[in-house]
């Protein structure tokens, strides 16, 4: 992606690591070497009964942005509902005890951290993973340094998510951060109504089936579809505040 597609005119570098995902589907960062200098990274594995789950691991990257303010950054992709939501519940609760475990070590390490958690979640917002685990909530004063805030929580989901299952869409993709990022006075903060899903046209193809749109997926099966993904991607816009 950095060296043969239009991205090789910028400065562009990767931080990535094979996972043992059977399908080779990996969580990796692509970032902008001018900007964002990484001082720590480590990928952690998904451990059912102390066995490595053959599934994407958490990333987890740690750097320093415009040489200014630290970042942490969780680049997550729990496990899936292929085999069935409730046969697979399970999974992604214990992925969702695996980082709020080392987001708690940020917040015994460090003073108010600066978090940002991204990713798949293969579940909604308002799910016991993300909610009742890893307790992230709503956006809403007064906000706590270390608490975890879902910036999608609210978002309705009517003929929107980040992608859609027979006539049905789901918010799957989400921007959770620190409640240090929406308080802080200097450095880096976030807006909670700066972190969107990504809908533009050309992502979209029209859903015969089901009515409306739906993602412009690559593959259907084995079946070559010319589009980009099945989850439409999801933005955060940082602001500065010095």
């Amino acid at each position: 992606l950095i060296n043969d597609t239009p991205l090789k005119s910028f400065p562009f570098k990767i931080i990535h690591k094979e996972s043992p995902d059977h399908r080779g589907i990996d969580v990796g960062l692509i970032y902008n070497s001018e900007s964002f200098s990484p001082v720590e990274y480590k990928y952690y594995p998904l451990l059912i009964d102390s066995a490595a789950l053959d599934t994407r691991e958490l990333m987890y990257v740690s750097g320093v942005l415009n040489g200014t303010d630290t970042l942490h950054i969780f680049g997550n992709h729990w496990p899936s509902r292929y085999s069935g939501l409730l046969e697979t519940k399970d999974l992604r609760k214990a992925a969702a005890l695996l980082l709020k475990s080392k987001v708690d070590e940020l917040f015994v390490k460090y003073k108010a951290p600066k978090i940002v958690i991204v990713g798949d979640f293969n579940d909604n917002p308002e799910d016991e993973a993300l909610k009742d685990i890893l307790k992230a909530g709503k956006s809403e004063l007064p906000v706590v340094d270390e608490k975890l805030y879902n910036l999608f929580f609210d978002l309705k989901r009517d003929n929107q998510g980040s992608l859609k299952f027979q006539s049905q869409w789901f918010v799957f993709d989400q921007v959770i951060v620190s409640g240090s990022l929406l308080s802080a006075e200097s450095g880096f903060f976030v807006k909670p109504e700066n972190a969107k899903i990504i809908v533009q046209p050309y992502l979209l193809e029209d859903d015969k089936k089901f009515g409306g749109k739906k993602p412009f997926r690559t593959y259907y099966g084995y079946n070559y579809n010319g589009g980009f993904s099945d989850h439409l991607p999801v933005l955060l816009q940082l602001n500065s505040a010095n």
